[in-house]
C-alpha cells in the first residue's frame, strides 16, 4: 500500500497543471465550479489560506487538519478528499467539453512547509502568480485567487485570521504583497523552482 504523503496537522502547498499543459478552467463558471469542489472535498480534512486558479494551473497552500480534527474515514486516508476533487472535478469537464482522458498531469504536486518564514513566502507567490504567468498585470484585481478575500468583510473558507496574525496585520500583509518589493528582494526568484 503506498503511504500517505499528507500527514495530519502539517502545511503543504498543493499545485497541478494540466495535462500536456492544456487549460484546466475553460471558461468562467469552471472557477467558481472548482472553488465549490474544494468547499466540499477539501474543508472537511484542511484549512485553505491561500489559492491562485490559472488557466492551465493551481495552487493552494493549506493544513492539513490535527488528527483528533479529521473525519474518522479520512484519519488513514487524507490522499483520498484530493482524490475525489480532481476526479469529480475532471469528469465534469469531461463531460461538459466532451473530451476525455486526464485532464490533470498523472501525480498531484506538493511540498510541505516547514517553517512560518517559507510559509509567508509561499503565500505571497501563490496571490503573486497571475503577474508572474502574465494573465494579469495586476495581482490585487486578479479574480481567481485569494488575495482579495482579505480584503473583504464577506465571510469566507479561507482562514483569514490565522494569515492576518502570521503577518501581524493587515497592513503588512498588503506591504509584503507589494509586487516590487518582492521582485527586487529576490523571493520570487528564490522558490520559482517550484513552480517548473
Amino acid at each position: 500500500m503506498e503511504k500517505d504523503v499528507f500527514e495530519a496537522g502539517q502545511y503543504y502547498h498543493v499545485y497541478n497543471r494540466g495535462n500536456n499543459s492544456e487549460n484546466i478552467f475553460i471558461e468562467e463558471r469552471n472557477y467558481n465550479y472548482f472553488l465549490e469542489k474544494l468547499k466540499k472535498y477539501i474543508l472537511p480534512i484542511a484549512d485553505v489560506y491561500a489559492y491562485c486558479l490559472l488557466k492551465n494551473h493551481f495552487h493552494i497552500v493549506l493544513r492539513i487538519k490535527d488528527k483528533i480534527n479529521l473525519p474518522e474515514k479520512f484519519k488513514e486516508k487524507i490522499h483520498l478528499p484530493f482524490s475525489n476533487l480532481f476526479n469529480s472535478y475532471s469528469k465534469s469537464i469531461n463531460k461538459a467539453y466532451d473530451r476525455t482522458g486526464s485532464l490533470f498531469q498523472e501525480h498531484l504536486q506538493r511540498n510541505r512547509i516547514e517553517n512560518e518564514e517559507y510559509l509567508r513566502q509561499l503565500i505571497l507567490y501563490v496571490h503573486l502568480n497571475p503577474v508572474k504567468h502574465k494573465f494579469s498585470k495586476d495581482f490585487q484585481s486578479y479574480r481567481h485567487s485569494s488575495y482579495r478575500s482579505y480584503l473583504s468583510d464577506k465571510q469566507s473558507s479561507i482562514d483569514r485570521e490565522f494569515v492576518l496574525e502570521l503577518f501581524n496585520d493587515l497592513e503588512n500583509f498588503i506591504f509584503c504583497h507589494d509586487e516590487k518589493k518582492l521582485i527586487y528582494a529576490g523571493v520570487l526568484n528564490d522558490i520559482e523552482l517550484i513552480d517548473q
